[in-house]
């Protein structure tokens, strides 16, 4: 054979082969796209605890045992200022899962099912499920039994066990206020449904690790009836718990701050009864703790941590005596603001803080940007994906707040002002300045000086709502 005719069959072979590979590789890349995009995807953990505020290490609590809460904070961004829509359960979440505002969603109480209202709106865990993430709830994601079942491929309820019910206790109003009740219970962690939350959300780990999963973990605790193992109980002796100590020139109370009858009983406390309120509730908040703590181990035994987005938050604060409440659902600092700990890999970095206002409605948006998921519905939410890698942005310069007592209060916090409007001023108004009173104890409401500070923030009120 010449080189001439060598040269030509080695030309006519490598086209063919180039030819073939080519076709092979057009044939191939949609299949080959979606497993690289499925690889890429990121999972979530999504994690919400019931009643916490910031009583916790890593938000300066020097008190309350919480090593693995502040072992997350050093591993992602910590939010000093992020702020819930609505301080009650229900409407909370029912916000935070839409990215709409609780007007929006139309859900003001415990009692009104959010589908009711809404039924067409795809929520948070709904729309991972639709966009090909397994997706899983242990314990309380949505309110009770108002669960969405369109979002979940499975769900996982408990119930403490029989020595699990059992233990010291009681109730600290006589029994006036039923749910005012402590229990340091017998039994291990898996006694208590927040111990069986972790275990089957690590077993779900375990399992799913090779898919892109969105995992919901709602622990119970602290929320009420404050019952705990006994071990948690224990790292909390009466005498060492300080009680809220109010300046004797505190404001009276407005009318509609507090709005409940609970606080008649409130206010018969003894100052052992204040100790041993507080006890059960840094009791739940350690309990909780731990059962993070063991899904943290596990994420990083399965190597999870570099493909895992985690989010832990509240779904509103709670107030351990002052103001004289021993609750949520007011308009005060220590019910409307929550904590919240965010970590994406290579995108947070260690142990940082990001003092600008984000608000649990913003939390939607985020996550479906975080995954490039497109949200079918309008959100009020804002994206706070930029302050993940760079938390000195311009950011939003006000948090909004809603509450329900048959009118409505609601309340604007800005960097120096908290100020509350109740039936649109028509019951009179609040104002506090954080700069000199971060207590939020001597109200500037009805001061002549502040008449122009009252004008602007009730403005910034009426413009989040579209007026």
């Amino acid at each position: 054979m010449t080189s001439t005719t060598t040269r030509r069959t080695f030309l006519r072979v490598s086209a063919a082969t180039l030819a073939g590979g080519v076709l092979r590789n057009i044939l191939t890349m949609p299949a080959q796209a979606a497993a690289d995009a499925s690889a890429e995807r990121k999972n979530v953990l999504f994690i919400t605890v019931d009643d916490l505020n910031h009583s916790i290490g890593c938000y300066g609590n020097n008190i309350v045992h919480t090593p693995n809460i502040d072992r997350l904070a050093a591993m992602g961004m910590r939010f000093d200022r992020s702020y819930c829509q609505f301080p009650v359960c229900n409407p909370s979440r029912s916000s935070f899962l839409t990215g709409l505002r609780p007007d929006t969603t139309g859900v003001l109480d415990n009692r009104t099912l959010l589908r009711s209202l809404r039924p067409n709106l795809v929520t948070m865990p709904q729309l991972f499920r639709q966009s090909g993430y397994f997706t899983a709830r242990l314990g309380k994601i949505f309110h009770g039994r108002f669960d969405d079942p369109r979002a979940w491929d499975t769900t996982f309820d408990a119930r403490a066990t029989d020595i699990g019910r059992k233990g010291e206790g009681r109730n600290l109003t006589g029994d006036a206020v039923k749910w005012c009740h402590w229990l340091a219970a017998e039994g291990t962690d898996e006694d208590q449904p927040d111990g069986q939350f972790a275990r089957e959300t690590i077993r779900l780990l375990e399992q799913k690790r090779d898919k892109p999963f969105f995992i919901s973990l709602g622990f119970h605790k602290p929320h009420d009836p404050f019952i705990a193992p006994k071990k948690y109980f224990d790292l909390y002796p009466l005498d060492k718990l300080q009680l809220v100590n109010e300046p004797a020139d505190a404001s009276p109370l407005h009318p509609q701050a507090i709005g409940s009858g609970w606080k008649d009983s409130f206010d018969k406390f003894t100052d052992r009864e204040r100790r041993e309120f507080m006890r059960s509730y840094y009791a739940g908040a350690s309990f909780i703790d731990a059962q993070l703590g063991k899904v943290l181990d596990a994420l990083r035994q399965l190597e999870l941590l570099d493909n895992t987005i985690i989010v832990f938050f509240s779904d509103h604060g709670y107030q351990l005596g002052d103001h004289g409440w021993w609750n949520k659902n007011t308009l005060y600092e220590q019910s409307t603001r929550s904590p919240m700990l965010v970590r994406v890999p290579g995108l947070t970095k260690k142990a940082t803080t990001c003092d600008r206002f984000v608000e649990f409605v913003d939390i939607y948006p985020t996550l479906a940007d975080l995954c490039n998921l497109t949200i079918p519905h309008r959100v009020e939410g804002r994206s706070f994906k930029p302050l993940l890698s760079d938390p000195s942005l311009q950011w939003k310069q006000a948090a909004f707040t809603q509450v329900n007592r048959g009118i409505a209060g609601r309340a604007v916090r800005t960097d120096r002002w908290r100020y509350i409007e109740w039936d649109d001023s028509k019951q009179g108004v609040e104002l506090y300045d954080h700069n000199n009173d971060p207590g939020e104890f001597h109200n500037l409401g009805d001061d002549p000086a502040h008449a122009s500070t009252r004008r602007r923030l009730k403005a910034l009120i009426q413009k989040s709502r579209g007026l």
